[in-house]
This record gives C-alpha cells, structure tokens and sequence, in this order.
C-alpha cells in the first residue's frame, strides 16, 4: 500500500478526545486543533518512505502514536516521543547499549531502571514508559520540544533532539492521515501571569526574537508582576502567542502594544495594537526564521491552527496576500487586508469573548 492508500485510510482513525474538557469562559465550542491521533500499524510496514524512514520504522513510529493515544496523549506530545525515538535509535529496535548506557535498549534506549528487558524491547510498552514520564514534566506543552524530551528522558544534551522535530512531524502526519498533525496544544493557561512567564522563558531560550522597539519587553513586565501604563497585553494574546510557540520553534514578534511604544502605523489609533489600552493584537514577523507574508506556508499553519480557537469578534490580517496568492479557503474568523510583510492577528479590544482552548489553569 502506497503512501496515498495510507492517508486515504487512516484518516479515518482520527480520534478527537473531548471527555473532561473546560472551555475558558465556560463558552464556545472549538474543537481542539491538537486532538490525539492514530495511526495504522498493519499500513505502516508497505508505507511510502517518509523523510528518510520506512518500513519497520514507520511501524515503531506508529505504535508510539498508538501507545499516545492509549494514555490520551495529543498529537504534540505523540510527535515529541517520535522525535525522541528518532534520536535515540532511528526509530529502530536496538538490542545493545553503548559506554553511556551499556544496558540501553530499544526504541528510546531506556536503561534498567525503566522496567525489564523485555518491556524495553516492546515498542508499545516502552513508549508507554516515554509518555508517562512525559505528561509529569511540569508545563511540558509549553517547553521546546527538544526540552520537553529532555526533561523526561533525562539525556545529556537538552538540545540534541531539535533537529529530528521537523521529521517527526512529516511522520506524524503521515501516519495520522495528513494535516497539521503535530500542532501546538489548545491546553493553554488562562492566567496572564503564568502565560507571561511560560514566554519569557522562551524569550531567554532564543524561541522567541524581537525587533526594535522592543516589545518583548511587555511580556516581561507582566511575568514580573510589574504594571506599567499602557504596556499591557490582552491575556488572549499571550495564549494566541503561546499556542504559535507550541507550534514552531522559533517565533519572531515584531508588533503588541503600540500605546507603549508610541508607534502609529497602519491603522493607526484604531489598530488592536491601540485601542482600549493596547495590547489586543500581535504581529509575527517570521516563524521558524523565515520571514513571514500572511501567505506564505507557516502562516497558513498558524492561521488554519488559530482558526478554530480564536474569540469571537477576532480577526485575521493580510487577506490579501491569501487572495493573491490563491489561499481561499473558508474560515470562522474575518480577516482584513494588510500590509504583506508580517502576520497580523488579533482579537476584539472592547470584547471579553474568550478563546475557545482548552484550559490547564
């Protein structure tokens, strides 16, 4: 079965897990963008190769998906146990160790102290081992992926699973029948403190980059517990920037409160970035350091993430960049043309609607 065939019939196995949900605010009815995934195992092993793997690669990544979805693990944190995999054994069974770790095994090469032998050497189970060490790392959504990994995996190097993220991704995908599959988590705080500070560790980690002036700043005062006039950021904004630092990794943020840096472009005094104290609106100017167009293709992933849990009265920028560039599609939120060389979003500065997330606070 070709890779086509996989997509064609796995999709069908997606599985959206809603026991237990809290919507912030009580309201709204947003489907979780990050919902657990499956994918099919017997499909897996005729599969088309995916950037590099296959075969019984494919079947290893499948089973810690599976093993995921067992526990209710969503999408995120299935493609965090693949990308650990990736860089522990290729995704391939290993039976032996090395000098750090001479009773190493398997697909994660977990020592002893993980379970016996034999549990190590079951990929479902040793994946099931991954995922619940996983899910105790305090704020693990809000981690890079690579940190997240480390801090369950306890490995030397906190940095070195960064680069196998974008293949688990193409993975996870694959197997779980396309889309956006490794999405950032709708289980977002709901406390603007607690957001800010999830953020400002990022901001130290490099994830997230800024321009002149700065506004990075912001979020660092209300980590701080610090007020200052006209400096502050609308508490769905700081969880519209949370949910698009689960997704890439890395973020650059040119644009939030314009009241505090005095600036006016565009719209001007009626820009989100202005009105009702500022703070109600922020400007990507590149995601994974690439520069950004509203159009271009880690726009349309955080627009098509964002869609579905934004507040009602929010709104989309540069639609006519999508238009001109044939990105037509239909969507929940109004969008609104403006300037191609960022990505503008923002919600209603004289509404409390709240984002449709899922709440971990």
């Amino acid at each position: 079965m070709g890779k086509r065939a996989l997509q064609a019939g796995v999709v069908t196995l997606l599985v959206v897990l809603f026991t237990g949900v809290l919507l912030l605010g009580g309201g709204g009815s947003g489907q979780n963008a990050c919902a657990t995934v499956t994918a099919d195992t017997t499909a897996a092993e005729t599969a088309a190769a995916v950037d590099g793997y296959s075969g019984d690669q494919l079947v290893n990544a499948a089973a810690i998906m599976n093993a995921g979805a067992a526990l209710g693990v969503n999408a995120k944190g299935q493609t965090i146990a693949v990308m650990t995999a990736m860089g522990e054994s290729t995704l391939r069974n290993i039976e032996y160790g090395d000098t750090a770790g001479p009773d190493s095994r398997g697909l994660f090469q977990q020592r002893d102290t993980w379970g016996t032998l034999a549990e190590r050497m079951n990929p479902t189970k040793a994946a099931t081992f991954f995922f619940e060490r996983l899910v105790k790392v305090p704020n693990w959504e809000t981690l890079t992926p690579t940190e997240a990994a480390h801090r369950a995996q306890i490995n030397a190097d906190p940095n070195h699973y960064t680069r196998f993220f974008a293949s688990a991704e193409k993975v996870v995908t694959a197997l779980a029948g396309g889309g956006d599959a490794a999405c950032a988590s709708t289980s977002v705080s709901g406390d603007a403190q607690a957001l800010a500070k999830g953020l400002t560790a990022k901001i130290d980690a490099g994830q997230i980059t800024g321009l002149s002036p700065d506004h990075l700043r912001e979020i660092r005062w209300i980590a701080a517990g610090e007020v200052h006039p006209n400096c502050g950021i609308d508490t769905r904004v700081l969880q519209i920037i949370t949910v698009a630092t689960n997704t890439f990794q890395q973020v650059g943020i040119s644009d939030i409160n314009r009241l505090c840096t005095g600036q006016r472009p565009g719209a001007g005094n009626a820009s989100m970035h202005v009105v009702n104290g500022g703070g109600h609106a922020v400007d990507f100017y590149s995601l994974e350091r690439i520069p950004v167009t509203g159009a271009d293709a880690n726009s349309m992933k955080l627009l098509k993430i964002l869609d579905p849990l934004m507040a009602d009265g929010s709104g989309f920028g540069q639609s006519q960049c999508r238009a001109a560039a044939g990105l037509t599609f239909p969507k929940q939120t109004p969008e609104f043309a403006d300037g191609c060389n960022h990505f503008h979003v923002q919600v209603d500065g004289n509404g409390t609607q709240p984002m449709k997330l899922t709440s971990n606070s």
